[in-house]
């Protein structure tokens, strides 16, 4: 009787928790779809640009470079992006743990814009849902347990914006078509291998430093990264690091990178990543 009991508890349990997660599940899809729908509302689209060489003839070399390996003359400019990735990310210092996470990104170019939907798995049928966005020039940050329990977020303001602002113009490799000078980019030689490339929206100015090498992107380097430290922000320097370059759609692309942040005590590797699809012009 008392392991008859015992069983039905169990059972009893499991169907209470295999409920929740359904119901979960169902409301972070009905989310992220109303995410997905105003992006894509704000999104311009319109007639389609395609790439030509001329556009980039005024450019540094490594830029010009670059450009002629990653893109093909006639191009389609690149309207919206959906991609897919796996990885481990961390918060904290080095010796905080590593947690595996798979995220579906869905970006737009005009205007710029993005939503980051990423699961991590903390505990076993335990996971937190981690929403970064970027619309209309304001960037917002959550983190809730399974979708449903608030445990952290950040509303927007001047530093998150500019936050936000950088990631894109940093993850614009993705859909190289983005960093033209007709998409509003603004190019600067540094050295033979560097430039910055600068993005200005909703009244924020991004800067980052792109490093080239056989006319691939292998870094990008924010002097002043705004970085959140408890309930305020601190700049700090930050370098974005891309491998494993790929053809995708006629574009050179890269699969597989890395996010590090330059403390004072030391590096900090947050986020290592490997795009696992990648689909153009679709959210």
């Amino acid at each position: 009787m008392q392991r008859s009991r015992l069983r039905n508890a169990a059972l009893g349990g499991a169907t209470v928790l295999l409920t929740a997660g359904l119901v979960g599940t169902a409301i972070q899809k009905r989310r992220t779809a109303r995410r997905v729908r105003d992006l894509r509302q704000s999104a311009a689209g319109g007639p389609g640009e395609t790439f030509s060489t001329e556009d980039v003839a005024d450019l540094p070399d490594p830029v010009r470079e670059y450009f002629a390996t990653v893109l093909r003359e006639g191009q389609p400019h690149v309207d919206a992006v959906r991609l897919e990735q796996t990885g481990t990310l961390r918060a904290g210092d080095a010796s905080s743990r590593w947690w595996p996470f798979t995220a579906t990104q869905y970006v737009t170019v005009d205007p710029p814009g993005f939503l980051w939907d990423a699961a991590v798995d903390v505990a076993p049928l335990v996971s937190l849902r981690v929403r970064d966005s970027y619309r209309d020039g304001d960037g917002s940050a959550s983190v809730s347990l399974g979708g449903l329990v608030p445990i952290d977020g950040a509303d927007p303001s001047p530093e998150l914006n500019e936050g936000e602002l950088l990631r894109y113009l940093a993850e614009a490799v993705w859909y190289p078509t983005a960093l033209l000078p007709s998409q509003g980019m603004e190019w600067d030689a540094v050295d033979d291998g560097t430039a910055t490339a600068t993005l200005e929206y909703g009244g924020v100015s991004a800067t980052l430093a792109f490093t080239f090498d056989d006319g691939e992107v292998t870094e990008v380097h924010a002097t002043d990264r705004p970085r959140r430290v408890d309930d305020g922000y601190e700049p700090t320097p930050w370098t974005g690091r891309w491998m494993d370059y790929e053809t995708r759609n006629g574009m050179r692309v890269p699969t597989r990178g890395e996010v590090v942040w330059h403390l004072p005590d030391g590096d900090f590797t947050a986020w290592r990543w490997r795009l696992t699809d990648i689909n153009y012009d679709q959210l």
